[in-house]
């Protein structure tokens, strides 16, 4: 069941961040979201749903944002069994419609961090459905950090297409987010990895962005 939360902000450039949880969307992009309060956000979660902690936290999250959100509750158990791609494309559509968006902003299919399958299965999904016309961007933005096999904490990966650099004021409402509204501890592995530069994989045609999935090697 999806749900929706917020109001947002109008405008008439549209961009969208798809992600597997709530609070991946502060954690990678936050900073970002908070620096374009000229566009009209969606935040679509594909997890969580029904979890009577962190759905509500969303809600509060999103409106911190300035965004819309909304949120499915697929599978997310610890044993990470893999979900049937079709029913990951379709709980997507659901939240996101077709769009178009100016930018979408989603996980890479390699994910942020050694390992979340969840992650990889969301920017899979997204870049099939560009793929297949059934989803429409400008501009496809794929989270772009790396965690040297689990042997640090993620952090921005220095090649990445596109970094951005966030002001102290930016940092610290994106860090307050994740430590006072999801709750997390200052020391939980969410606060230590807030990053205070974001980066991303960004790509203008579906072609481009699957050569580089390709070049990169897709976790399966």
């Amino acid at each position: 069941m999806a749900g929706g939360t917020g109001t947002g902000k109008k405008g008439t450039r549209r961009c969208a961040v798809v992600v597997a949880h709530p609070d991946d969307e502060t954690l990678w992009t936050g900073g970002t979201v908070l620096m374009h309060p000229e566009r009209a956000w969606l935040v679509a979660a594909l997890c969580r749903g029904s979890d009577p902690d962190r759905a509500p936290k969303f809600s509060r999250a999103v409106e911190r944002l300035g965004a819309v959100g909304r949120i499915a509750d697929l599978d997310d158990g610890p044993g990470q069994v893999p979900l049937d791609a079709g029913l990951v494309r379709r709980t997507l559509l659901s939240l996101t419609g077709a769009g178009p968006f100016e930018w979408l902003l989603t996980h890479s299919p390699r994910g942020e961090y050694t390992r979340h399958r969840r992650h990889e299965e969301t920017g899979r999904a997204v870049l099939e459905l560009w793929e297949a016309g059934e989803l429409t961007t400008d501009r496809l933005w794929m989270f772009a950090y790396e965690d040297d096999d689990g042997r640090r904490p993620p952090r921005p990966v220095v090649s990445a297409h596109r970094t951005v650099d966030l002001s102290d004021d930016v940092w610290r409402a994106k860090y307050e987010i994740v430590t006072e509204v999801y709750g997390f501890a200052e020391g939980s592995f969410e606060a230590r990895t807030t990053p205070r530069r974001e980066a991303f994989w960004t790509f203008r045609t579906p072609a481009a962005a699957r050569a580089w999935v390709h070049a990169q090697g897709d976790k399966r």
